[in-house]
């Protein structure tokens, strides 16, 4: 059911064309949908060149951006939640807010049909779209996979995985069975890209620490991580250099790196590797990678690889009134002809910018412009003060590279610098705080699904579940 709602104050409602007597809009309205790297970065742009000259609306299922690189740090218990959240209203001043999920565009119709964090139907009409929806986990058709493993796309998924792991040592510390204790501190993480990498390293570190706190912790035993990718090394998209260091690090640390390895099945004693082995654990953690989000191959309209195919203006061909930026579109390459932009943040936040001068200029307001960015380098944090880098292409490790991959988190971020920097000082000054919240159970962090920033809730009383997907969880 679609609300009936009135318009109050400066902005119009949200299904409404009100702000004037007859119903017209005084203002074009530009809607963003997706408040990830682009869109954030597509809505602060255009509250600065559009003051006062256009409505701009931004739809999110949440009242934050999410730092994503910073993720693993949070399901380690380095830096605290919030630490990687910076709150929207309270940085985008001039642009209005609608918490909610996008189900339907309608581009005909001009319009963007939203259901609310309390399953209420809503619609925003526009003068200007902009997609920007971002990506969700990968997921491959391999048996048991779905039920059985966690993704990492979200705070609810990195907040559920640092009590999982902390469950799981406390209760391995507990188990009389040698066998149980085995598999509850096996980690296996699938998947050696950024994501992956970063998440076992900071993992092997936490775990280690946590069992240093178990008095009957069972003597020689130690927590297990594996990292399994199909690539023959790890961060495949990198340099050799890079991936040498990331694999040193990881190995001297005691992460069990598998290369050309995948997973067959999975069930919830364990997983079978594709060479035969059965690994018992009770935690498997999903990295493979990203797919765009399912709303854009819904539009009925030219696809790449689930992207949307965009000009290097980012505008959508044959809709001038709509444009798309980030993981959901397929953008040119203007450095390499012939190949899109990779679904990188670094893209994702630059393409924000140049989506926001194009709409505006759509308006009437400057000059369109054809993006065209050449990477300036990769860091990956390993956890303490190791990380690799090529900043400019400049290739380092060790304490530099970490230092420049810390300086580079906290530029690129758009707000929380101090708290975070504030983290990371008493991280390496104090214990950290080992602890299980219960907040979330493994029913709620579903792997199939379009919404990794929403934790799933009960089915209402209409039976209809909080967000889309499904996962048997016994948490």
């Amino acid at each position: 059911m679609t609300p009936s709602v009135s318009s109050s104050g400066p902005f119009p409602g949200p299904s409404g064309r009100s702000g004037r007597p007859d119903g017209s809009r005084a203002l074009p309205r530009v809607v963003i949908v997706g408040a990830g790297f682009a869109g954030y970065q597509t809505a602060r742009h255009l509250s600065r060149s559009l003051r006062g000259q256009a409505e701009i609306v931004l739809l999110n299922p949440t009242d934050y951006f999410l730092y994503l690189p910073l993720l693993p740090q949070v399901t380690a218990g380095v830096l605290e939640p919030r630490r990687v959240t910076v709150s929207l209203p309270g940085t985008l001043r001039h642009v209005r807010l609608v918490l909610g999920q996008a189900d339907h565009v309608d581009l005909d119709g001009r319009a963007v049909h939203y259901t609310d964090p309390e399953g209420t139907e809503g619609t925003l009409t526009y003068d200007r779209l902009v997609l920007a929806v971002g990506s969700v986990s990968k997921l491959l058709p391999i048996p048991g996979v779905a039920e059985n493993a966690t993704g990492f796309r979200g705070l609810p998924e990195a907040l559920y995985l640092r009590d999982h792991i902390t469950r799981q040592i406390e209760l391995a510390s507990a188990a009389g069975n040698p066998a149980d204790c085995t598999s509850r501190c096996t980690f296996v993480v699938v998947g050696a890209g950024y994501t992956g990498t970063e998440l076992a390293a900071h993992g092997k570190m936490f775990t280690d620490a946590l069992v240093a706190k178990q008095a009957a912790w069972p003597a020689g035993l130690k927590p297990r991580w594996m990292l399994l990718d199909v690539a023959d090394r790890v961060l495949p998209g990198l340099d050799e250099k890079l991936s040498r260091t990331a694999d040193e690090v990881l190995r001297g640390r005691g992460v069990d790196v598998r290369t050309k390895t995948s997973v067959k099945e999975s069930t919830a004693d364990g997983v079978l590797l594709d060479d035969g082995e059965f690994v018992e654990t009770r935690s498997l953690i999903w990295c493979v990678g990203v797919r765009p989000d399912p709303l854009v191959s819904e539009l009925g309209l030219p696809v790449e690889r689930g992207r949307l195919v965009v000009t290097p203006q980012l505008g959508v061909p044959g809709h001038p009134d709509v444009f798309a930026c980030g993981d959901a579109a397929a953008v040119p390459d203007l450095t390499r002809p012939g190949e899109y932009t990779p679904m990188t943040a670094q893209h994702a936040a630059r393409q924000g910018k140049v989506a926001a001068r194009n709409v505006a200029a759509s308006l009437g307001h400057g000059e369109a412009v054809p993006y065209k960015h050449n990477d300036l380098g990769f860091a990956v944090d390993l956890g303490g003060v190791k990380a690799a880098a090529n900043p400019m292409g400049v290739k380092l490790s060790g304490p530099v590279a970490g230092a420049v991959t810390r300086g580079y988190h906290l530029a690129a971020m758009p707000g929380n610098r101090v708290r975070v920097a504030a983290d990371w000082l008493l991280d390496a000054a104090l214990p950290r705080q080992a602890v299980q919240l219960g907040l979330l159970r493994s029913w709620q962090v579903p792997l199939d699904t379009a919404s990794p920033e929403l934790a799933r809730i009960p089915a209402g009383p209409g039976g209809a579940p909080g967000t889309r997907g499904g996962k048997n969880g016994k948490e």
